[in-house]
């Protein structure tokens, strides 16, 4: 409908055609605008229906308010299911939080950081249990197959060595598994060979044994404390690649972990095992000077990566200021290195190359900063 055909009249929104048609006359119409939507109506013609211009506003001002009737109803409408749909999401919110409320009891009494932290181990518990069934159908195999295997955990003090190794063994059977962490060498031991009594730890057929920390102790914590002189050092350097070579070539699964935590998280766990009661055992005399001495260490630590790894006993490197993330790497890293029976691979077994390192992204990252 084309309205340069029509006039305006005197009242808002009602036209009438500018040509008289010789038989129905002149043409009315409405035309207005309601609610962002734009209404055309035919009212009449003047002779056609003898029309006229009051009949003409009455009909326009009827259709405008049909117009706006309808509106409303669907606005109300539209309200009443708003109201509705809110008060179903209210109910279950109400629903929600009176379960919440059950399961967590009276925790507004409790610290909101330690009721976060938490929460969140339970989900970082879950997420590991896949995992760990996974570590039970390994420590299977290595029984059927009467295989041994060693895992070392290495790393600076508070580094969560101890956390990973307890996440590890949670539910394997204890008949065949070990956990190995040896305190100073006896008068005896310092007389002996020094490999010999982590000799006297290591696994039968079927069995696992993790060193919490290791032999290579002389590599970094004995020598910075004196408890080794240069020279002992030195030949332990020269003589341990070979002497892990003829481990895996006898047929030992040998896996060497390093956690490499960062200063200021280093710095962050010393100070919760002073002011934590439940901790403060773990604070020791040698962790008080862990982070005057971190160059030292430093420094150490980036010899003994640099020359014990070989293509036969890796290092694997895992970033541990993420706890969970740490454990699930460590996991990942054991349960890659056997092909063992069952294996479910709908898991994830890829490395998250942000946490699990390669020794030589390690030594570069170590060139630039002594942080880790």
């Amino acid at each position: 409908m084309n309205l340069n055909e029509f006039e305006r009249t005197n009242y808002s929104g009602l036209y009438i055609s500018k040509e008289t048609h010789p038989e129905f006359g002149r043409k009315y119409i409405v035309r207005f605008q309601h609610d962002k939507k734009r209404y055309v109506k035919v009212l009449g013609y003047t002779k056609k229906d003898n029309l006229t211009r009051k009949d003409a506003i009455e009909l326009m001002q009827s259709f405008k308010d049909s117009i706006i009737s309808k509106t409303e109803e669907k606005t109300t409408l539209e309200e009443e299911k708003l109201v509705t749909k809110d008060n179903e999401v209210l109910k279950k919110l109400k629903e929600e939080n009176d379960f919440l409320k059950s399961i967590l009891g009276n925790y507004e009494k409790l610290n909101p950081h330690v009721l976060s932290e938490g929460i969140q181990k339970i989900y970082d518990l879950e997420a590991l249990k896949k995992y760990q069934i996974e570590l039970i159908k390994l420590q299977n195999w290595l029984e059927k197959e009467n295989k041994r295997m060693i895992i070392l955990f290495e790393g600076r003090d508070a580094s969560g060595k101890g956390g990973a190794i307890r996440r590890i063994t949670r539910y394997m059977n204890n008949k065949h598994y070990r956990v190995v962490a040896l305190g100073k060498p006896t008068e005896t031991q310092r007389k002996q060979w020094f490999l010999q009594r982590y000799i006297e730890h290591f696994p039968t057929g079927g069995e696992i044994v993790l060193f919490d920390r290791s032999w290579y102790n002389r590599a970094m914590v004995e020598p910075i404390f004196g408890f080794c002189t240069p020279e002992e050092h030195e030949i332990f350097m020269e003589d341990i690649v070979n002497f892990e070579q003829d481990l895996v070539r006898q047929g030992m699964i040998l896996i060497k972990l390093y956690f490499s935590v960062s200063k200021e998280e280093q710095k962050r766990r010393f100070d919760r095992r002073i002011h934590d009661p439940l901790r403060q055992w773990k604070f020791s005399e040698v962790d008080m000077q862990a982070q005057d001495l971190w160059d030292e260490f430093s420094e150490k630590k980036y010899e003994m990566l640099r020359r014990t790894t070989s293509r036969s006993a890796p290092w694997h490197i895992v970033r541990s200021d993420n706890k969970h993330l740490a454990r699930l790497e460590v996991m990942k890293i054991i349960l890659n290195s056997v092909d063992y029976d069952g294996r479910n691979y709908s898991l994830d077994f890829e490395a998250n190359e942000d946490v699990n390192i390669s020794v030589q992204k390690e030594l570069l990252q170590m060139r630039k900063t002594k942080d880790y």
